[in-house]
């Protein structure tokens, strides 16, 4: 490929396309190929190559139903937290402004998971 500065600005937009347009379709066949690997995975299956095993990463994140929330706490605390992240709830727990065993009580986990490749050692 040319350098750079030789190429015309419709020659530079040509090229920026180019690798958009392939770096969209490689990421489309990412996702698949994740997708279906992940669902293998989930059901026991296990994939390895000579460099990389495939392993699921499980992820849990906390929240807070609004409406119990409401209930439990109030208007005033609800909306307090509303706009912020269960960190704000646990502060306000932390400074005895709500019950924390309470809050627990109300705790959802949310859980994930992500297809991780590990590097194998020799």
């Amino acid at each position: 490929m040319s350098e750079p500065d030789d190429l015309s600005l419709a020659e530079l937009l040509e090229r920026y396309a180019t690798l958009r347009d392939t770096l969209l379709g490689l990421e489309a066949e990412r996702d698949e190929l994740g997708a279906r690997i992940k669902a293998a995975l989930q059901t026991g299956q296990q994939a390895e190559t000579e460099l990389y095993r495939a392993a699921l990463k499980v992820s849990r994140r906390v929240e807070y139903p609004v409406d119990r929330f409401r209930e439990t706490f109030g208007d005033a605390a609800a909306l307090e937290v509303a706009t912020i992240d269960r960190k704000k709830a646990e502060a306000l727990a932390g400074a005895g402004d709500l019950d924390p065993e309470q809050l627990r009580e109300l705790a959802v986990v949310k859980e994930t998971q992500a297809l991780v490749l590990q590097p194998k050692t020799r």
